[in-house]
């Protein structure tokens, strides 16, 4: 959940997809299309900086911050106002905020539950972030857990139009060098039932010799969701492709739509830039809260006092496992507290009466919560 780039010295959170413009488009393909650009944006923290390695989360531990983000940008293709959700505010050009939650849910195996909500958009976005890693030898392969089904996207305005997107395979490089990188070489989908559209992407695998070139490409189509069983570009019949998709996923990407030759800019990733999080004071923030939890930790690693760091993070990571042996003598049943459950077998959590308050004072810059009186962290 938190890491800290040692190099530095920021701290960055995982899974923070910022969505305020997906659903802006009257057009369905459109709309695809913006879930594409949200798709290749929301790693700009990788494309920008560097992989690093992250704290064992403990079981309760959370997060939570705003985005506000400027509603600047045109629909990809189509039209669309830039108004709220309800249609009754204009949002053009001006700040909409996009609010964020995640909390870790299940310590064996580790899971975190995220919700992202921009309500004003009426768009929300929510899954379970799970990673399995393996080392090969000279980088680590990382997969999506049994419980991260992907990452869900819900817009209330489009008759509640859910996309789901799934996580690609990941190589880290650069273990024994010291200079981590990134690669991608896998295929991973976008599916839209209500909208009866699917994408397939691409990520190419890279050459032993030579710079990486982080190439993809995909294809746009007509599917049908009852019987859904097209899994290779190769495989969709030339008539139900809507578009075509070629780039870098570092760089930029384009696409061109069936029966035009000339392709146009998706996104391109070189101006861009994370926004900043807004975050709750830290005399307002809990004692399970992220940055909180972690903060002599982190202050230890920023200031090179690498045995000090090493100590206090032996120190937490004992009280987690002698809570964890105080709630099994007492049979105590563990509970998240801002969702319902630990996990669910669709991938989507729900979110529990103190995380709809919680993101609803999110929304309003209130951050007042009580501490929790579980047995968590």
């Amino acid at each position: 959940m938190l890491t800290v780039d040692q190099s530095t010295g920021t701290i960055l959170i995982d899974q923070k997809p910022s969505s305020g413009l997906i659903g802006d488009s009257n057009d369905a393909l459109g709309r695809m299309l913006a879930v594409l650009r949200f798709w290749f944006t929301k790693d700009l923290k990788y494309v920008k900086g560097k992989p690093c390695k992250p704290y064992n989360s403990a079981l309760g531990e959370f997060f939570r911050c705003n985005w506000d983000v400027e509603d600047s940008s045109p629909p990809v293709l189509g039209d669309g106002p830039k108004v709220s959700a309800t249609g009754e505010i204009s949002t053009e050009r001006r700040k909409v905020r996009v609010s964020y939650i995640t909390e870790q849910t299940s310590h064996h195996p580790p899971v975190s539950a995220f919700w992202v909500d921009c309500p004003v958009k009426g768009i929300s976005a929510y899954g379970f972030d799970q990673l399995s890693a393996k080392f090969t030898g000279t980088s680590v392969r990382v997969t999506p857990g049994a419980h991260n089904l992907g990452i869900f996207i819900n817009l209330k305005h489009r008759d509640n139009e859910e996309y789901r997107l799934t996580h690609p395979v990941a190589q880290l490089a650069g273990m024994l060098r010291g200079s981590l990188s990134i690669t991608v070489a896998d295929t991973c989908y976008i599916t839209c039932p209500k909208s009866r559209i699917k994408v397939i992407l691409h990520y190419l695998e890279e050459g032993w010799l030579g710079k990486a070139q982080n190439r993809v490409h995909g294809v746009v189509f007509s599917y049908d969701p009852d019987n859904d069983n097209t899994t290779k570009i190769k495989d969709v019949p030339d008539k139900d492709v809507l578009a075509r998709l070629e780039g870098c996923w570092q760089d930029k990407v384009h696409y061109t739509v069936k029966d035009t030759k000339d392709p146009q800019l998706l996104v391109d990733l070189n101006p861009l830039w994370p926004v900043p999080k807004i975050i709750p004071p830290e005399n307002e923030q809990l004692t399970t809260e992220s940055r909180r939890f972690w903060h002599d930790v982190t202050d230890a690693i920023l200031n090179k006092q690498y045995g000090q760091a090493t100590r206090l993070k032996q120190e937490l990571e004992e009280r987690q496992r002698e809570k964890a042996t105080a709630r099994k003598d007492q049979d105590f049943e563990w509970q998240p507290r801002f969702f319902t459950q630990a996990l669910m077998a669709n991938g989507r959590p729900l979110l529990s009466e103190d995380g709809q308050t919680a993101l609803k004072r999110l929304q309003e810059g209130n951050y007042h919560l009580e501490e929790s009186a579980g047995m968590g962290t």
